[in-house]
Parts: structure tokens; C-alpha cells; sequence
């Protein structure tokens, strides 16, 4: 009776633990458009200006690290403001955009897939294909040397697009390949 109670007791304990939850605060960097503001962010190497950048905010996120980093990357963004004339719904260029992106740890690394079978850039977002992808790109980049800050092993990346059809073919060339640094980003 008492080695039935104890594994009654057990299990009831592992049952608890598997419930348990670890949530983490962590930086998010998401490439955003500024459409319905009067900003401009040069972020090109020319100097180029674009109504759209690569800003942060704090996500409380569970789940497998790195890869939810990535998933977060697209989550909606309603921009809070204090001004009524502001009516912009959504400001993440991917969800805009209508870009899916995924991660997935290999043994090879963190593969990151861009998935542009249905992006579409709406008229109010004046940017080109290729734009919102080195904007994602980049966004993808600054949040993963945020989470990498805490680590101990360099992080390798492979990043593909995938869904491109002969019109968007051109943007498979924006896959890339880097590696992030553990410790404090690079100044």
C-alpha cells in the first residue's frame, strides 16, 4: 500500500512538473512599416530612406530557443499611440506582407526558412519585395545577438527562401549563412 501511495504520489509530482511552464522576457526585433507617420529611417547602405525600420520591443515567450525567436518575429504589431489620427492596424512588415517564417535547430544549426508563396505588399506600404526581406533579414539578425548575449556557443544560421514562383525566383538569392557570437554584440 505504501509503494502505491508513493507512486500515486510520484507521479502526481511529475505531472506537475511537466505542467510547468519557464517563460522568458527577451528583446524582439521586428522589421516595421512607419506607414501613417511622417518618419523616415535611412537604413541602407546608400543612405536610402524608407517608411519602414528594424525597432524592439519585450515579448514574454515559452517554448524552444532559438526557434521562437524566430516565430516571434512575425507576431501582430498594433503600434500604441496618443494620437487619434493614427489608424494603422498592423505595422509588422512580415504579417503585412504576408511572409511566414520559420525556425527549426539541425544539426547543422538554427535553420530559418522565408516562406514568400503568398506575400503580397499592399499599396500603403511603399517598399519592394527584396526591401521587406533585408529588413526581416536584419531583424532576424539583431534578435538573435540579443539572445545570444547569455549563451556560451556560437549559433550558426542558415537562412533560405522558400515559396518563391518565377515572379519572386530572384529573391532565393537573399538566403545567407552567419554565424552569431555568444557574449555581448559587437559594437
Amino acid at each position: 500500500m505504501k509503494s502505491l501511495c508513493a507512486a500515486i504520489l510520484g507521479g502526481w509530482f511529475l505531472g506537475l512538473n511537466a505542467g510547468a511552464t519557464a517563460i522568458t522576457m527577451v528583446p524582439i526585433f521586428e522589421a516595421l512599416s512607419l506607414h501613417g507617420t511622417d518618419g523616415d529611417e535611412a537604413i541602407s547602405a546608400i543612405g536610402e530612406a524608407l517608411q519602414a525600420a528594424v525597432m524592439s520591443r519585450p515579448m514574454a515567450l515559452t517554448g524552444a530557443f532559438p526557434e521562437v525567436l524566430v516565430d516571434a518575429i512575425r507576431s501582430p504589431h498594433l503600434i500604441p499611440t496618443n494620437c487619434p489620427n493614427y489608424q494603422a492596424k498592423e505595422a509588422n512588415l512580415l504579417v503585412l506582407c504576408k511572409v511566414d517564417i520559420s525556425g527549426e535547430m539541425t544539426g547543422q544549426g538554427l535553420l530559418v526558412r522565408f516562406d514568400v508563396a503568398t506575400l503580397a505588399i499592399p499599396p500603403e506600404v511603399d517598399l519592394t519585395s527584396r526591401q521587406v526581406l533585408k529588413l526581416a533579414l536584419m531583424a532576424l539578425r539583431k534578435t538573435l545577438e540579443a539572445y545570444q548575449v547569455r549563451q556560451q556557443e556560437p549559433l550558426k544560421v542558415t537562412v533560405v527562401v522558400v515559396g518563391a514562383d518565377e515572379g519572386k525566383a530572384a529573391l532565393r538569392e537573399l538566403g545567407v549563412k552567419f554565424e552569431v557570437a555568444p557574449g555581448p554584440p559587437a559594437r
